[in-house]
């Protein structure tokens, strides 16, 4: 029981940190990445599909992506739903082909991006903790219906706060590599 409190932990802590990385994906730096567009949905007729599956997408250069729509009739549909996401981006056509150009971030924009950057590396943080406190709470009451003893509560509480410590560490390395990411000009 005291084992899988503190496995459970760990793959929960370990989700967190997945989140955290998931999210930091849609953060836009000056560099292109496909996993922006990753949340916008093209009308495919009357059904709602991800645009990763009604073209080819790709980055030819640092700044650009490239959206190849396997069927020429949809390009107006994902330029449509392009905008409409909260992006900011600007899709441009030649009728083959949609190109989404990345343009330099402002100073001011890059330093609003990294504070954004540090408020999700805080929420994970929180749930790292939040994490922490039900295993502690787990363990107490392990504790308290005498299924361990005193000792393995301790042995238990350290190895709890030892594992939040690592995963904590962990966040701190994803904010600030996202951070220098997004600094970079």
């Amino acid at each position: 029981m005291y084992n899988e409190t503190l496995a459970d932990s760990k793959r929960r802590m370990e989700k967190a940190v997945e989140a955290l990385k998931k999210e930091m994906n849609k953060v836009r730096t000056g560099r292109a990445t496909t996993s922006l567009l990753d949340n916008i949905s093209v009308d495919y007729y009357g059904t709602p599909t991800p645009l990763n599956q009604v073209g080819t997408l790709s980055v030819p250069e640092p700044r650009m992506i490239t959206i190849q729509p396997w069927e020429k009739n949809l390009i107006p549909a994902i330029e449509k739903a392009i905008l409409r996401s909260d992006l900011g981006l600007n899709p441009n056509s030649d009728g083959q082909l949609i190109r989404i150009s990345f343009p330099p971030l402002t100073e001011e924009r890059r330093k609003e991006m990294a504070k954004v950057i540090k408020r999700m590396g805080e929420d994970a943080k929180v749930a790292v903790r939040n994490i922490r406190r039900d295993a502690n709470e787990s363990l107490k009451k392990m504790e308290k219906e005498k299924e361990i003893s005193a000792d393995d509560l301790k042995r238990g509480e350290k190895e709890v706060q030892d594992l939040t410590d690592r995963f904590i560490v962990k966040v701190d390395e994803v904010v600030s590599n996202k951070e220098a990411e997004v600094m970079e000009i």
